[in-house]
């Protein structure tokens, strides 16, 4: 275990004429060592402040904060280590590159400005800068002006000011975020690569859940300050444990219905669609719950009810599809080759569908 968080809690003072904010209530979660650890979720959930009060930005009301064994903070034991002495590495959302300085300065940077007594020698420094660019493959590039870099290449900077200090774990807050969809997708994989070969330890922060599924080993999903799953990626988006996660977490057919009927394993949902069979060993009859259905799962074809499209997206790989159903519209997502006859029909397989509890009487 890297990282070790415990009941961390942060509110933000009130706004005029509005109560105080609990930005993070109570969260706890581990990470371990060569993780690439994401906190998911949308605007205003308290993933970055939960980096910033990791990171000693901002300072946590209440909770611990351990990194390899080391308290960094402790509300009980009245600990708060600065952040300049965490020695953790840090990429922000906005790259914060120094215009007048190259590219081997700026990577330097971090090492240049510790106090001398932990200064390394000039040779020293030059040889962990030197190896940090080599790392993100600007070695090329030492003596160029940091504004004379691309988008890619002042993020992959930013990235080597961060390792040069070889963190125990590196802390990353929406590094992409400010890049191109081409060059973000690019950078996910290369971001992954280095994680991979370096073994380094990462907490990374992101409102984009194909990102997180992307990129992660680990993915907490965030709301309201709270953490409301942790999962793989695969565990996230094949078995979500709330609606919310379902709904967050690429597209879903969310169908709210009522158990009709238990059998070995099995369970008879009344939706506004029909009956839908699903798996269940814990539905009760009579009980409201929501059905979820991902959208590459909707079957289109010549079995089940009739349905019509109403709206139709091609995307290269996948034709996404919107279907009236009776009073509901599904989306469906299928291989640009699978035909649609004209008198289409759509299924759910059972195996398909998870039944979580707690549906709302309607159907979206």
């Amino acid at each position: 275990m890297i990282l070790r968080v415990e009941a961390l809690a942060k509110r933000f003072p009130p706004a005029r004429g509005r109560e105080s904010v609990a930005a993070v209530a109570g969260i706890s979660f581990e990470t371990r060592r060569g993780e690439l650890f994401t906190l998911l979720g949308p605007s205003g959930c308290g993933k970055t402040t939960t980096l910033r009060c990791i990171a000693g930005l901002d300072r946590p009301d209440g909770g611990e904060i351990e990194v390899a064994g080391r308290m960094l903070f402790s509300s009980g034991a009245g600990v708060d280590v600065p952040a300049s002495e965490r020695g953790l590495g840090m990429v922000f959302q906005s790259y914060a590159i120094w215009p007048h300085m190259n590219v081997f300065a700026n990577a330097a940077f971090p090492l240049s400005v510790l106090p001398r007594r932990r200064r390394p020698s000039r040779q020293a420094l030059r040889e962990r800068v030197e190896r940090a660019l080599g790392v993100v493959r600007l070695d090329h590039a030492a003596g160029r002006r940091a504004t004379e870099l691309s988008g890619g290449e002042q993020q992959r900077l930013a990235l080597a000011r961060a390792l040069v200090v070889e963190p125990q774990l590196l802390l990353l807050d929406e590094p992409l975020s400010n890049l191109d969809a081409r060059l973000r997708d690019e950078m996910r994989f290369e971001l992954r690569r280095l994680q991979r070969e370096l073994g380094i330890t990462c907490l990374y922060v992101t409102h984009d859940q194909s990102e997180a599924l992307a990129i992660s080993n680990v993915v907490a999903v965030m709301r309201a300050g709270r953490l409301e799953q942790i999962g793989t990626p695969r565990e996230i988006y094949d078995r979500p444990g709330s609606r919310f996660v379902a709904d967050f977490i690429g597209a879903a057919n969310l169908l709210d219905g009522v158990v009709e009927q238990v059998r070995n394993g099995m369970c008879d949902v009344r939706t506004a669609v029909g009956v839908v069979r699903a798996p269940s060993t814990d539905a009760v009859r009579g009980q409201a719950v929501v059905l979820i259905v991902r959208p590459e799962h909707v079957r289109l074809g010549d079995d089940g009810w009739p349905a019509t499209v109403v709206a139709e997206a091609f995307l290269g790989e996948t034709v996404d599809r919107v279907v009236r159903v009776g009073p509901l519209e599904l989306r469906a997502r299928s291989s640009p080759s699978a035909l649609v006859p004209p008198d289409l029909r759509v299924s759910l397989p059972p195996e398909a569908c998870l039944v979580l509890p707690g549906g709302d009487g309607g159907t979206r």
